[in-house]
């Protein structure tokens, strides 16, 4: 594993992820371990570690396709809208030094917060709702 980055593993290969969505600059994948049905992961392939240490061009790549993930998510799943969550630092939450963005979708449940004790995800569904996703 490339700088023991399991992100960028997944980018290179090297692991398996649930891909949705895939260009030169940036993946898409849904997390394995989702706060909601749909939750997704937009990474740069590119290790960089947090907002403050990534090129400009580089999250302007990374934002559009976070726009692009998130339109299809909501056009494809039943949600009534989405979060888009992104942490730097452990203090703040990270547990991965690479920087993603989570695309959250929301389904009217009436909580306003994420409850960020999220459970293990069903791989048979995951690689099912992958395909449905995939563009």
């Amino acid at each position: 594993m490339k700088n023991n980055c399991v992100f960028c593993a997944i980018a290179a290969g090297e692991i398996p992820c649930f891909k949705i969505y895939e260009d030169d600059l940036v993946l898409a994948y849904l997390d394995i371990n989702p706060f909601s049905e749909g939750h997704a992961l937009v990474i740069p392939k590119a290790h960089t570690t947090g907002l403050l240490d990534t090129s400009d061009e580089t999250l302007a790549a990374v934002i559009a396709r976070v726009k692009k993930v998130a339109g299809r998510i909501q056009k494809t799943l039943p949600c009534d809208g989405f979060n888009v969550l992104q942490n730097n630092g452990a203090a703040a939450g990270q547990t991965v030094p690479h920087l993603h963005f989570h695309v959250v979708p929301r389904r009217g449940d009436g909580a306003g917060e994420i409850a960020f004790a999220n459970g293990k995800g069903d791989m048979d569904a995951l690689k099912a709702l992958a395909a449905k996703l995939a563009f």
